[in-house]
């Protein structure tokens, strides 16, 4: 698992990102921000792997880097990571949607806090750890069977993934 999450981590690296919206530069440089604004906020290590994770499809597409990273994602992370990264960005392209569906669901509070998180990794000035220190510390003393496939399970049936 943590040689499949670096192979994607680093891919980040050099992703350019449109400067309106990410001052900050490359994908990766605003991914390991973001794991640090969720390990600021929250002990849940799968949120932190979720923020880390969250862009790892724009080292493919930025237009459905959602889609992609989660399909990345499957099989090597919990359905639960796999679900966030898919939805992260739910709530900037369907907010009204978003909330009547999952309204007072756990899931769109995590959702939020990974928004809030998203938005506030753009400092062109941060310090952040390297790739694989971040992947070491989402990892030490973390309870893998929960991080990885077949650990904790998305919130819900996702029917974004349902057949035409």
């Amino acid at each position: 698992m943590y040689e499949e999450l670096l192979r994607l981590l680093v891919a980040l690296d050099g992703v350019r990102q449109n400067p309106a919206y990410h001052p900050e530069g490359d994908a990766l440089y605003h991914s390991l921000q973001v794991f640090d604004l969720a390990r600021a906020a929250t002990s849940d290590r799968a949120l932190w792997a979720a923020a880390l994770l969250h862009d790892v499809g724009k080292s493919v597409s930025s237009e459905d880097h959602d889609d992609i990273g989660a399909d990345s994602l499957e099989g090597v992370a919990s359905p639960r990571i796999v679900w966030l990264v898919r939805h992260h960005l739910d709530l900037l392209h369907e907010p009204g949607l978003t909330k009547r569906r999952l309204r007072g669901t756990q899931a769109l509070a995590d959702l939020g806090r990974l928004r809030r998180w998203d938005v506030g990794g753009r400092s062109p000035h941060a310090r952040v750890l390297s790739p694989e220190d971040a992947l070491s510390v989402l990892f030490e003393g973390a309870d893998l069977s929960l991080l990885a496939d077949g650990g904790e399970p998305a919130p819900f049936h996702d029917p974004r993934k349902e057949p035409c």
